[in-house]
């Protein structure tokens, strides 16, 4: 059994009270039934590239795997945080506390990851990160109640930096956005351009959510006399500095926009008339192969109008991994402790038609094979989301962060 409503327009609060009420209801219905709870960007600049095709790729996970054949039953909830960490703590601790909730999925915002995991830890409930980007998930701030499906920032900054850094561009100007996940990203690229000889000239923050205009920031850019200009940003904010930037014609200027974390969500809508060229990093692409393209076969006439991400192949994957966990610790057991579920997870290799076979480190970081993409030209296009080709690809266990580096504190010499 799964629920789903379109809750994009209602406030936290209110979702979380609807939710609350439908769940009870289903509750009397479905007995033991294992409930997820997609907390992601229902209203906001992320709802392409996360949002409610996010939830549909949990459903779609629960369809294929089927848990009725493993005797117990799914629900799918979700609910929009509105990009507010007060917001979506309020409404992961109802779940928890009225709802029946035992595991939250997505959280495509570092900070509000942050903030729910302190729930989940104190209620040993179960996390699948599949949205937010920061590679402190997987670090200093490393949960053992947490697992990170998402891309995120060290990935990021390696794959796209490391490829322009090899292409001879040495002199960066970073617009961040300014929370967790965008000091991050540019906290690891600004290691990444250093430690190969380059230099960061400058960096300033612009507020999110909430700028639309980045006029004054890519004009410091330009005047700080940088070759490279790094978004450590991502969703409607790339967007609109790809198109700023080529309004005023920086590329005229032997200046270059790197995009450092970007989805064929935003490529498709930029159109590839301005986007191409544009370099990005990414571990899913729905053309790369047999596998990929049987998922976004199946999952289309879900969502016809939205191909998937990155984001929403990651929540595929994840819930598929949580849901094999389910059935073999049995469901009361994997309801009582998020804990042995996420320990399950990380014992055992993963497998899905996202990123085929797969594994979990201890630190909670899911390892994959990465690629650099460049979006295509308007001639090289056979179809509206046939957007990139791949420039290379990278060994899953060289296209992350090395497990002795980040610090993760459940890491043991």
């Amino acid at each position: 059994m799964v629920l789903f409503r379109r809750e994009a327009l209602l406030g936290g609060s209110t979702v979380a009270a609807l939710a609350g009420l439908s769940v009870r209801r289903a509750r009397a219905q479905a007995g033991q039934a294992v409930r997820i709870g997609v907390l992601t960007d229902l209203s906001g600049q992320y709802r392409d590239n996360s949002g409610p095709t996010t939830v549909l790729a949990a459903k779609q996970a629960v369809a294929d795997f089927n848990p009725s054949a493993h005797g117990f039953s799914v629900e799918v909830i979700a609910a929009d945080h509105q990009q507010k960490p007060d917001v979506a703590s309020g409404i992961a601790r109802q779940w928890f506390d009225r709802d029946g909730v035992d595991v939250i999925a997505d959280v495509n915002n570092t900070a509000i990851a942050l903030a729910v995991n302190r729930i989940v830890v104190e209620k040993n409930k179960a996390l699948l990160i599949s949205g937010a980007a920061s590679a402190d998930l997987t670090g200093k701030y490393c949960s053992p109640n947490a697992v990170h499906f998402a891309p995120d920032t060290w990935f990021d900054s390696h794959s796209t930096g490391g490829a322009i850094l090899r292409d001879g561009g040495t002199s960066w100007y970073l617009i961040v956005a300014d929370y967790t996940f965008g000091h991050a990203l540019a906290n690891d690229l600004t290691n990444l351009v250093t430690s190969h000889g380059g230099k960061v000239l400058g960096q300033v923050p612009y507020p999110f959510p909430g700028t639309t205009d980045y006029s004054s920031y890519l004009l410091q850019a330009q005047a700080s006399g940088a070759k490279i200009i790094g978004l450590c940003n991502t969703g409607g904010d790339m967007e609109n500095c790809v198109k700023q930037a080529a309004e005023f014609n920086l590329s005229q200027r032997g200046i270059k926009v790197a995009a450092l974390v970007g989805f064929i969500t935003e490529v498709k809508s930029m159109g590839l008339e301005t986007a191409q060229g544009l370099l990005l990093s990414g571990i899913f692409y729905w053309d790369l192969n047999d596998r990929t393209r049987a998922f976004t076969k199946r999952f289309l006439p879900k969502s016809p109008n939205n191909y998937p991400s990155d984001l929403h192949a990651a929540c595929y994957a994840a819930v598929t991994h949580y849901l094999k966990a389910v059935a073999a610790l049995g469901p009361a057991n994997a309801k009582a402790a998020g804990l042995d579920a996420i320990n399950w997870m990380k014992g055992h290799p993963t497998d899905d038609d996202c990123f085929g076979q797969a594994a979990i480190r201890p630190d909670g970081r899911f390892i994959t094979r990465g690629y650099l993409f460049q979006a295509k030209t308007p001639a090289q296009s056979k179809g509206p989301w046939d957007v990139f080709n791949v420039l290379s690809s990278t060994a899953a266990e060289k296209a992350f962060r090395p497990l002795s580096e980040g610090g993760c504190r459940l890491i043991h010499a």
